[in-house]
């Protein structure tokens, strides 16, 4: 058994085949938290968990890209943002579902800075957010699925995180999704709890970072995802990614760590599950 701690079969790539998708991802062992990233997906990620039994959950939250209106061109990724004000209560609302397993994915990114703002201000307008959906998550009992992109070259983004993590106290369960980061800040990231989140991106490094990162991580401390439709994994690059092919990131952590694949399965699996309390 495997767990994808973070896809989104909400999203529209998936619009018409999700449950196809969904039941081919289940029938290989694979259980999956569907992400929101704004008031209308992560709607649609409790819609789509509870049409579904055991192994399929929700997240809900809002991205930082969608607190401000802007334009995403990348090689993934191409389309424009709806800028969104944080709804405290809309979300509440949404946790009550008993399928919602989390908060998220919410954070701080840098990487993309509109032209008409600079990271000041950006900064101003996705931190408050990013704080009540911390508020949020203690006051529910959820897992936070933590975003984090710095800009090119840097490691500023990691550092609020950091930062705002320390001065408002880090939930009890928390991951940092899609980590890129150095040893040294990840280390920084388990002093305060977190379980940190690998994906398809470990498969095609080519820095070495990563590598390292995962071979110095504890095993208790780890937890698997996909970030479906994005990101697919070697052999898959260029497709379509989907929740089964979490099983190629696995792979490669096993093979980092001189570790067997089955282990690596049974741990981050446990790990995902005390993450999310499912």
């Amino acid at each position: 058994m495997l767990y994808d701690t973070h896809a989104h079969i909400n999203f529209s790539a998936f619009k018409e085949n999700y449950k196809q998708l969904i039941e081919r991802s289940l029938a290989s062992g694979v259980w999956i938290n569907n992400v929101g990233t704004q008031k209308d997906t992560s709607a649609e990620a409790v819609k789509i968990a509870e049409e579904f039994g055991e192994g399929v959950f929700a997240i809900v939250g809002l991205h930082p890209i969608d607190t401000i209106e802007q334009h995403v061109d990348e090689e993934e990724s191409h389309f424009k943002t709806r800028e969104e004000v944080f709804d405290y209560d809309y979300y509440k609302k949404l946790v009550e579902s008993p399928k919602v397993v989390g908060i998220g994915e919410c954070g701080l990114d840098y990487y993309r800075i509109p032209e008409a703002l600079d990271k000041s201000q950006v900064r101003a307008i996705q931190q408050p957010v990013f704080e009540q959906q911390i508020r949020l998550a203690k006051e529910s009992n959820k897992g936070l699925a933590i975003h984090c992109r710095p800009s090119a070259g840097s490691t500023d983004a990691y550092d609020d995180i950091l930062q705002i993590l320390g001065a408002q106290g880090a939930p009890q369960r928390f991951e940092i999704h899609s980590y890129t980061g150095d040893w040294t800040t990840c280390q920084k990231f388990l002093a305060l709890g977190a379980y940190v989140a690998f994906n398809g991106i470990i498969t095609f490094d080519k820095t070495g970072r990563l590598a390292e990162v995962v071979k110095n991580c504890p095993l208790e401390k780890i937890v698997l995802e996909t970030d479906a439709p994005y990101l697919a994994p070697v052999p898959f690059r260029g497709k379509k990614n989907e929740p089964a092919y979490v099983e190629y990131t696995a792979r490669k952590v096993a093979e980092l760590k001189g570790l067997s694949f089955e282990d690596v399965c049974q741990a981050t699996t446990l790990n995902a599950r005390k993450l999310y309390a499912v």
